[in-house]
């Protein structure tokens, strides 16, 4: 651990904190009572915890326990971010390194909110040294990692020769020895850039191991030796403990007696500044070597030293009466009991917003209740009027019918007539041109007159008059076709027929109208040479007729009105044929008096096909 708390501490503010100014120390808590402003107070206390882990770690917890309740009560999160740091080192010290994550998370994320990209790369790193202290190497390399691609973005990257040194000195081995060079120089070059002695002074420790690693030991050691000189020389106390502790264990096994003298001069410097962890740590080690020896009264001077720093470091938790565990309990009660306030302070405006859309809604349904009422009154009437109104409108409509259907059946004879005494006349050999085309339009004028008045016949039916029958549906569409083909070979069209012998329950005479239009229609709108194609496809339930051509096609603004009786969207024929717009009004009453239905498929241009699907059933 003492690694990792080393430079974790080191550098945390841009004046560092290794040789931590007793000046400074006194300097910031004098000026505490004359700053007013709350937020430098903030800044200052935080300082003063971050100073005060050497000499009394229970001191960080009490800073930054106070500076991070005054900077919830301010809303000042740099203040905020910086105390949740502090908290971290304090129980990283304190060996609590699940606390001491998420303390250093929590000022990592708030770090991250406020865009302070520098203190963010170091709670990175930080994270990644506590994971490296629980012995979880592969999350602290992951931690570094990420450090060193956030710290890549810095415009100002002083910080970066502090995260490139902790993450060779604690896996050195995760680097080949041209990645080492590369990255020690690179955090060299860094610590020059700014001027950073202390980095440079600990770099240096990290070539000497390096050369000692790679068979260069004698200069290893002297460029060791050479750093803690210069080391003490500046009064980086702090810093020269590992220096001193790595020395004597490169010597330990060839020169015990120079490896003593490192480990108790580090001793001394631990013992002069109350560094109790590294008392421990290098009294443990100079009571391991005169054991091995078989020095026992050295050996038991150290064992007596070790039980005094035991003694001391427990009689300074005794007197902080700091219970920083039962302050984490506490924490997390606190934020449990904020989350439910809020969540009840939600809940309950839920419940005022839903009372009050309850009593606005209880309004409004009796507002509608009255509107409803008076509604109905007046429905009542409307619908009373019109029923008086569709009476006389269907009485209207019969009559209409009636009538229509006389004037039709009185027009049959007299236009029969026309049409014969025109046949009659062309039959005559010796009519000239002129006379003969006259003729042929007044037959053809005739026989369209004809065709308009049994259409108009055969609307306005009802469905219990039609007489029902078993009809074979391939004998009738084999024999419309037969009827139509003359008309299909004057234009040099080809009618492909695809039959099955189903009966449905029809009416013969209407439902062979229905074929026969729309078969007469695929001849009237194809082309010549075209070709119709007619199909059954029997169903489980019904048949499905489909009368298929490649002709004109069908405009989409006329799909909605081709069924509609009397209706605009007709067009004459491929060879001038007229269309009345009449026959698949009647088909579609047709098809529906049984059961069925109709509709169609077209490509504009291309060609249409129509369906009919008649059940087998009634």
């Amino acid at each position: 651990m003492r690694r990792t708390l080393l430079f974790c501490l080191i550098l945390l503010f841009a004046e560092g904190i290794c040789n931590a100014q007793p000046d400074e120390l006194d300097n910031l808590k004098a000026s505490l009572p004359r700053i007013k402003d709350s937020l430098p107070y903030i800044d200052a206390i935080n300082r003063i915890g971050m100073l005060m882990y050497e000499r009394n770690v229970d001191s960080t917890f009490y800073y930054g326990k106070k500076a991070r309740e005054m900077a919830w009560r301010l809303k000042y999160k740099k203040g905020e971010a910086d105390a949740l740091n502090n908290l971290g080192i304090f129980f990283d010290l304190k060996g609590n390194t699940q606390l001491a994550l998420r303390y250093y998370n929590d000022a990592y994320q708030l770090y991250k909110k406020q865009k302070d990209s520098v203190n963010s790369v170091q709670t990175l790193m930080n994270i990644g040294m506590v994971y490296q202290e629980i012995g979880k190497d592969d999350k602290a390399k992951q931690w570094f990692k990420a450090s060193l691609k956030e710290g890549s973005k810095l415009s100002k990257d002083s910080i970066m020769s502090l995260v490139i040194y902790n993450y060779l000195l604690l896996y050195p081995t995760a680097f080949g020895r041209d990645s080492m060079r590369y990255y020690l120089n690179k955090a060299r070059n860094i610590a020059i850039r700014y001027k950073d002695e202390r980095t440079l002074v600990a770099i240096g420790q990290l070539i000497a191991d390096d050369r000692i690693a790679h068979g260069n030991r004698a200069e290893g050691l002297a460029l060791l030796d050479t750093t803690i000189r210069e080391t003490l020389k500046e009064r980086l106390y702090y810093v020269s403990m590992d220096m001193l502790i790595d020395m004597g264990d490169q010597l330990i096994k060839t020169d015990p007696v120079k490896a003593a003298k490192y480990y108790q001069q580090g001793l001394d410097i631990s013992e002069k500044n109350g560094y109790l962890i590294y008392n421990e740590l290098l009294a443990r080690k100079l009571f391991d070597l005169y054991t091995s020896a078989g020095d026992n009264v050295k050996a038991s001077d150290y064992s007596k030293q070790l039980i005094r720093v035991h003694d001391d470091q427990q009689k300074i938790n005794n007197e902080s009466g700091v219970d920083y565990l039962d302050y984490a309990l506490k924490e997390e009660q606190i934020k449990s009991l904020k989350q439910r306030s809020k969540y009840q302070n939600v809940l309950l405006i839920l419940v005022v917003l839903a009372c009050f859309l309850a009593v606005s809604v209880l309004l409004v349904i009796r507002h509608n209740l009255k509107r409803v009422k008076h509604l109905n009154k007046q429905i009542i009437n409307q619908n009373s009027q019109m029923r008086e109104t569709l009476v006389a409108l269907e009485q209207s409509q019969n009559d209409n019918t009636r009538m229509m259907k006389i004037a039709a059946h009185d027009l049959r004879n007299p236009i029969g007539a026309i049409t014969s005494l025109a046949g009659i006349m062309l039959d005559h050999p010796n009519r000239d041109e002129e006379e003969r085309t006259m003729l042929e339009m007044i037959k053809e004028a005739s026989q369209n007159s004809l065709e308009l008045v049994s259409d108009l016949l055969q609307t306005q039916f009802k469905t219990e008059e039609l007489t029902k029958e078993p009809v074979d549906i391939g004998e009738m569409l084999q024999y419309c076709v037969s009827l139509l083909q003359n008309k299909a070979e004057a234009k040099g069209q080809e009618i492909k027929l695809q039959t099955w012998p189903l009966s449905v329950p029809a009416n013969r005479e209407k439902l062979w109208r229905v074929m026969s239009n729309l078969i007469a229609n695929a001849i009237k709108f194809s082309p010549e040479g075209g070709v119709i194609d007619i199909q059954m496809a029997p169903k489980e339930e019904s048949v499905l007729i489909s009368v298929k051509d490649h002709g004109i096609g069908i405009p989409p603004e006329m799909k909605d009105r081709i069924f509609d009786m009397f209706t605009d969207a007709k067009r004459t024929g491929t060879a001038g044929e007229q269309a009345f717009g009449l026959g698949l009004a009647i088909s579609k009453q047709i098809v529906e008096a049984h059961s069925g239905s109709i509709w169609f498929e077209s490509s504009p241009g291309d060609q249409t096909t129509f369906f009919v699907d008649l059940p087998f059933a009634s």
